[in-house]
């Protein structure tokens, strides 16, 4: 081989590991959201490229209302989408069945499914098959101003949804406030959360044997108690167009002495530099319903899965671990509570949160689910139309509940 055939191999040979070298970039699309903040993720993602150079993480955070939608239309786009999308716990259906999610069953290690809390799973669970792996494990809890209920003699928060009117109403004839319970009652999918955490504590269904069920039973008496507490004036009427950071504002405003809303904001509440009420917040498991439930509440998780059109999946599969790992999610607590069970057990975790550990241990196992159905958005915008008719009066629970049951039935 001449000097001018060395050269060029050793040329080629240069490019060559040049380009092997070259890092992988991912792709994620997440959600400008309560739980982990942007800051938060970004700095989950340096340390995950720190410990694998050859990867890049390129993130796209939307706010959540926008998520479902541009996940659908990436799926148009072919490999030039994302790696790595966030999704609801309300989503599986459809997206499995579209192929907007890959099946990642095989890729979850035998031993995580005993280690990850129960209810997790059915995040990412459809007809038998996982599609994710569980990364923000929430629900709503009861969040109180412990100085008002002080002043107003109450001893204990409510322990049932009638109690807590009760308090309230206490709390509004003593002036101490004008409204003192705050809602996410907008209509978007926050309202259908606080919604179904009420037709947990009333025994309610949406669906019995495949028919609309929601408009009896504790469906209907979760919306009479939603209007009647707008009818009190125990709830503020604002709550019709808010969501759930409206509601922490109010809350930490020192405007009400109850508010239902995710973990994130018991530590945001805590936060002097965000918060009035900052050492007089408590937290609880959302209340029962007398003779029907001790508490209640909703399965609001989300999970991260693989998007169907990635060409990446091994190295998205890495940043998924990486970041729904037990040391990643222990390190970063305080503002979303882990998906491993002996998280909860971990004096780091537990330390300044202990009322929020012992609120989800009550509370998590009893997370009720929103209808499983491919077609469940529909569905969704159904009941919120309806519920807002009849929270602005323009209907009767009823009335409201038998409409969107019509609809319903059709959408199955």
């Amino acid at each position: 081989m001449n000097r001018i055939h060395r050269t060029l191999a050793l040329l080629s040979l240069a490019m060559t590991t040049a380009a092997s070298a070259a890092p992988v970039t991912l792709n994620a699309l997440l959600m400008k959201q309560a739980a982990y903040s942007e800051q938060d993720i970004r700095n989950m993602t340096k340390e995950f490229e720190a410990k694998n150079p050859n990867l890049k993480v390129n993130i796209e955070f939307v706010a959540y209302e926008a998520l479902h939608d541009k996940i659908v239309a990436s799926q148009a786009s072919g490999s030039n989408g994302y790696d790595v999308v966030l999704f609801d716990v309300i989503w599986p259906a459809e997206f499995a069945q579209n192929g907007f999610l890959q099946d990642v069953t095989n890729r979850i290690p035998k031993a995580s499914t005993d280690r990850v809390i129960k209810g997790a799973w059915t995040t990412v669970e459809y007809d038998n098959k996982r599609y994710g792996m569980p990364w923000i494990l929430d629900t709503k809890y009861l969040y109180y101003n412990t100085d008002m209920l002080k002043q107003a003699g109450i001893k204990a928060p409510p322990r049932t949804w009638e109690e807590l009117l009760q308090q309230a109403d206490i709390l509004k004839k003593k002036k101490i406030t004008q409204y003192p319970i705050v809602w996410s009652w907008a209509q978007a999918e926050a309202l259908i959360c606080d919604y179904t955490t009420l037709v947990s504590a009333f025994g309610g269904q949406f669906y019995k044997g495949g028919t609309p069920a929601f408009n009896s039973g504790g469906g209907l008496k979760a919306l009479t108690y939603m209007t009647d507490s707008v009818k009190r004036g125990l709830s503020n009427p604002n709550s019709k167009e808010y969501l759930e950071e409206d509601v922490r504002r109010v809350f930490s405003s020192g405007q009400a002495a109850f508010a239902l809303n995710w973990t994130y904001m018991y530590n945001m509440a805590n936060d002097p530099k965000e918060s009035k009420v900052a050492g007089k917040v408590g937290v609880v498991a959302a209340p029962g319903a007398a003779g029907i439930s001790k508490a209640s509440a909703m399965n609001g998780s989300m999970a991260l899965g693989i998007s169907g059109n990635s060409q990446k999946a091994d190295d998205a599969w890495k940043y998924i671990s990486f970041l729904t790992s037990q040391p990643t999610q222990n390190k970063y607590a305080k503002l979303s509570l882990p998906i491993w069970k002996t998280s909860y057990t971990d004096p780091k975790v537990a330390q300044g949160q202990q009322q929020l550990i012992k609120a989800a241990n009550t509370a998590l196992p009893l997370m009720y689910p929103r209808p499983t159905i491919t077609r469940y958005q529909e569905l969704s915008v159904t009941l919120q139309k309806a519920i807002q008719e009849a929270l602005l009066g323009r209907k009767t629970p009823q009335a409201a509940l038998n409409d969107a049951a019509k609809t319903a039935a059709r959408l199955r």
